[in-house]
């Protein structure tokens, strides 16, 4: 006995319209990464190390150099770290000079020129001119009054 099963042209539409949700749903979900952080290398080597054949186990040389690898990508991490926070404190420095002196800075397509009256610090500081704070990356010129 054969069992056929025909779908009408609505119903194939329809289970075409589901499929297609579904896709779009899964799709927007995942977050492709583009690099592998330490993390990522301990759990290679764990499972490295977890599924080594026992009677021809990873060269002691294999094992030290993946492990070089390993303390060097977390030195990078932490040099990566230590770099943007060193970033931060300059640009808050920078910023933070610029207070009392006169600015030209653009908002938009508009130049906008005035004495910066006061810093905000963090990250991205900002600059009040004319009653308005900006972002300091929105600064161009700095003068002298």
């Amino acid at each position: 006995m054969t069992l056929q099963s025909v779908l009408s042209a609505e119903d194939k539409t329809e289970l075409n319209r589901l499929v297609n949700e579904h896709n779009n749903k899964i799709n927007q979900e995942r977050v492709p990464r583009q690099n592998l952080g330490k993390d990522d290398f301990l759990k290679i080597l764990i499972t490295q190390l977890s599924y080594q054949d026992p009677t021809a186990p990873m060269e002691d040389k294999e094992f030290i150099a993946q492990m070089a690898q390993f303390s060097s990508l977390e030195q990078m991490t932490s040099m990566a770290a230590d770099f943007a926070k060193l970033t931060a404190m300059i640009t808050g420095t920078e910023a933070s000079s610029a207070l009392g002196k006169s600015v030209e800075l653009l908002e938009g397509e508009e130049l906008v020129q005035g004495t910066v009256k006061a810093v905000t610090r963090g990250e991205t500081p900002q600059v009040l001119v004319n009653g308005v704070f900006y972002a300091w990356d929105q600064v161009k010129k700095v003068f002298e009054e």
